[in-house]
């Protein structure tokens, strides 16, 4: 009967998960439209939550954690705090112990919570990938806005602020962080090249560089940009070739570094007992260790083969 409530509370977790990503997006209000929160209109259990965070932010910021620090999440583009995403992960860990009690005992639920931080290291590496992604396609929007101002008679730093403001996500978020910081004092060169350092961005260097060497030599900058443009979009096109010759092989290596945790995954949850032999025996132990030796070298080969460098 165990065996049936579990898989039920597996694939209802599962469709939630699922619901929660496909799901649109609440509409974002501007924050000059927003409508202040009134205080006595929060329930204790919001309270609670709000108390909680505050507790575990206090908490890894006098110990200095570095595992889900701000920095983390805000590459990530979520606007949370340390605590916070630290109550979620242990909230992920207790369902997983819980659903992997009801199913396959104790060892599959250690295994699920020893999991969860797993998990989130990976969602939070997933959502970085994609906002730096992201960052990396507005690009040449972006050269297009800062030569546009620059024509109109702009400063650098006008025409940065002019490309914050009519661009998306991340470009505005990254934009308005380098007028923020230069508007404290900060050298522009060194605010450029530290979101080039953020968003892992190579073309962006090329725009720090080019904006610093028309600072001190002069020139039409203008002209400059559209050039370091052509040529990040002449890039971008040779890099999307590459990446559809190597989509193959990525898939393949995704496949085959899934198929063995998959299928113990699934035999644990169908039988039990079938695979206790496996992690009582120390035979069992040592295959287990060379299985995960072997999984890792095989996987960094084959991301050597398909992470061409151009």
């Amino acid at each position: 009967m165990t065996l049936p409530i579990g898989v039920a509370l597996l694939v209802t977790a599962v469709l939630l998960l699922t619901l929660a990503v496909l799901s649109p997006g609440a509409v974002r209000v501007p924050l000059d439209r927003r409508r202040p929160m009134d205080a006595s209109a929060e329930s204790s259990l919001t309270r609670f939550a709000g108390s909680a965070a505050g507790a575990a932010e206090g908490f890894f910021a006098q110990r200095k954690v570095r595992l889900f620090n701000r920095d983390v999440l805000e590459q990530a583009g979520l606007r949370m705090g340390q605590g916070d995403f630290y109550i979620l992960v242990l909230a992920g860990a207790l369902v997983g112990a819980l659903a992997g009690l009801v199913v396959g005992g104790p060892l599959l639920a250690l295994l699920l919570v020893l999991l969860a931080p797993v998990a989130g290291h990976l969602v939070l590496s997933f959502l970085t990938g994609k906002r730096r992604a992201k960052f990396d396609d507005q690009l040449g929007d972006t050269l297009q806005l800062l030569s546009g101002g620059l024509r109109a008679g702009h400063s650098i730093l006008r025409a940065i602020d002019a490309a914050g403001n009519e661009s998306q996500s991340p470009t505005a978020e990254e934009m308005r962080r380098v007028i923020t910081e230069t508007s404290l004092g900060r050298d522009l060169l060194a605010s450029l090249n530290d979101t080039a350092e953020r968003m892992h961005n190579e073309d962006f260097v090329w725009i720090a560089q080019a904006i610093q060497i028309n600072r001190e030599v002069g020139g039409n900058l203008a002209e400059v940009l559209d050039q370091v443009n052509e040529t990040i979009r002449e890039r971008s096109e040779i890099k999307g070739h590459i990446k559809s010759l190597a989509a193959e092989g990525k898939f393949s290596a995704y496949i085959l570094m899934a198929m063995p945790v998959g299928i113990v995954l699934m035999l644990m949850l169908v039988n039990p007992g079938y695979m206790n032999v496996m992690f009582t025996n120390p035979l069992g132990w040592g295959m287990i260790a060379a299985s995960l030796i072997l999984m890792t070298i095989g996987g960094l080969w084959m991301r050597k083969i398909i992470d061409l460098k151009f």
